[in-house]
């Protein structure tokens, strides 16, 4: 039962109701209000100007991962589900290396100084040498790895699909300890990179729950409840935190499928506010609002202190929206059919479009000063440059 993804029944709703956007095929009792919206015409006053473009091998690949980029010190590292790993010169998107691994990758890209952190589809944790790509040890765990291990130069966390949370000596890869977490019987595919802070590890968990763990043993420090379960079913009940979790100062935005979005307080995990929300791709932070899409495709902007929401846009109904990223004035969205959306980050409204990757990019965007980066779906990883029209 557990194999029986939510992803798997939505899939088969979207290519039910895909075709229910070419109007007039069905008759009205057919009508699905679910299915995504057509795009609407819009006054574009943003462009999106294509600096470069590279291909990273098979990109998402068929397992429904999101496989995140990183930019560090100029340059952009990217690895795809066949095991392509590269880095690129974030301006020009000159190949700096590139390698081929011998397995799959379900979970990347992390990086701590000259070392880079990637999680293997059959159970696997890898160090690599940032300069070349090239292998410093590898580990067996317990459970596919959906996300991004991370570091702190002692210690490099992983979580694994089965609900473990494991933690492996930077220099050895020896197992430190291992924090388990009981899953439920139905859970969305994927899971949220964890968070290093100090000396506490933050990962959130299907089921709803934010737990911090002490670095040194393990052990719990402090937890928050995001969601709680609610219905009779168990798709009813799924509330899973899959989506990116943002931080700012000493505070944490993590929000859940089918349950809210939440600050904490890093130090002692004390909610300060929380919001009703069912997302998936998770949070970001940027001119003092924190940025979401639900799974109905509205768009919010919640302000920071959580006393009031500053803007939704609902133009982009139920398309399958990535994480929200601010860039310079405005805020960058990717939905299913690989098109790119900027708004405003005045008023939500939609400013700019292009279209990256026609399969999609569920990948979390990085946005630089005025330079947005998409990794689509196929494994096109293409530079922008925002531009306001004159």
């Amino acid at each position: 039962m557990k194999m029986f993804k939510l992803v798997f029944i939505v899939t088969i709703l979207a290519g039910v109701t895909a075709c229910e956007t070419v109007g007039g095929w069905f008759d009205e009792e057919d009508y699905d209000p679910t299915a995504p919206v057509e795009l609407a015409e819009f006054n574009e006053t943003v462009e999106l100007d294509k600096r470069w473009s590279r291909s990273v091998g098979n990109g998402q690949g068929k397992g429904l991962y999101r496989l995140n980029p990183l930019l560090a010190d100029g340059i952009i590292y990217a690895v795809s589900e066949d095991g392509e790993l590269a880095a690129f010169d974030a301006d020009s998107g000159r190949v700096r290396w590139d390698t081929e691994l011998d397995i799959a990758i379900s979970g990347g890209v992390g990086k701590f100084q000259d070392s880079l952190f990637l999680g293997g589809a059959d159970g696997l944790v890898l160090r690599l040498n940032a300069q070349d790509g090239s292998e410093v040890w590898r580990v067996p765990v317990s459970g596919e790895v959906l996300a991004a291990p991370q570091s702190n130069g002692e210690v490099v966390i992983a979580q694994a699909y089965d609900g473990k949370l494991m933690a492996f000596d930077f220099a050895t890869g020896e197992k430190l300890w291992t924090f388990a977490n009981d899953v439920p019987v139905l859970t969305l595919r994927g899971t949220s990179t964890p968070i290093i802070s100090n000396n506490i590890a933050i990962a959130a968990f299907a089921g709803g729950k934010v737990i911090a763990v002490s670095l040194d043993s393990g052990n719990v420090v402090w937890e928050a409840r995001v969601a709680i379960a609610q219905g009779r079913s168990e798709i009813e009940r799924i509330v899973d935190i899959d989506g990116t979790m943002a931080t700012q100062g000493a505070e944490l935005y993590v929000a859940s499928y089918q349950g809210r979005i939440v600050a904490v307080e890093m130090r002692a995990g004390r909610k300060l506010w929380q919001r009703n929300i069912s997302s998936v791709s998770g949070v970001s932070v940027g001119f003092g609002n924190v940025y979401a899409a639900d799974e109905d495709g509205t768009i919010s902007a919640f302000l920071r202190n959580g006393q009031s929401i500053r803007w939704q846009n609902i133009d982009l109904g139920y398309r399958e929206l990535s994480r929200p990223t601010p860039i310079s004035s405005y805020v960058a969205v990717a939905d299913f059919e690989g098109y790119l959306h900027l708004l405003s980050q005045v008023d939500g409204v939609i400013v700019g479009r292009a279209r990256p990757d026609g399969d999609g990019a569920r990948a979390d965007m990085i946005a630089k000063g005025n330079a947005l980066y998409v990794y689509g779906n196929s494994g096109d990883l293409i530079a922008y440059d925002i531009e306001a029209k004159d």
